[in-house]
């Protein structure tokens, strides 16, 4: 009994959304917005990583 009320909910859990998402007029829906300018996600991210080299020779120096 158990298992078969697990197995009912779980059906439930899988079908109801797909009944759902059925729906609809018929007509494909309206084509998206323009996306906004892509931007370099790395921009200056080799002048950090040049800025931190100097800083860790600088202080890996300054130890000895």
């Amino acid at each position: 009994m158990k298992s078969r009320t697990l197995l009912i909910i779980v059906l439930l859990l899988l079908v109801c959304p797909l009944v759902f998402s059925q729906g609809g007029n018929g007509t494909p829906p309206p084509p998206a917005q323009q996306p906004p300018p892509q931007l370099p996600v790395d921009g200056g991210l080799v002048a950090l990583v040049v800025a931190g080299l100097f800083y860790g020779i600088k202080r890996t120096l300054k130890k000895k």
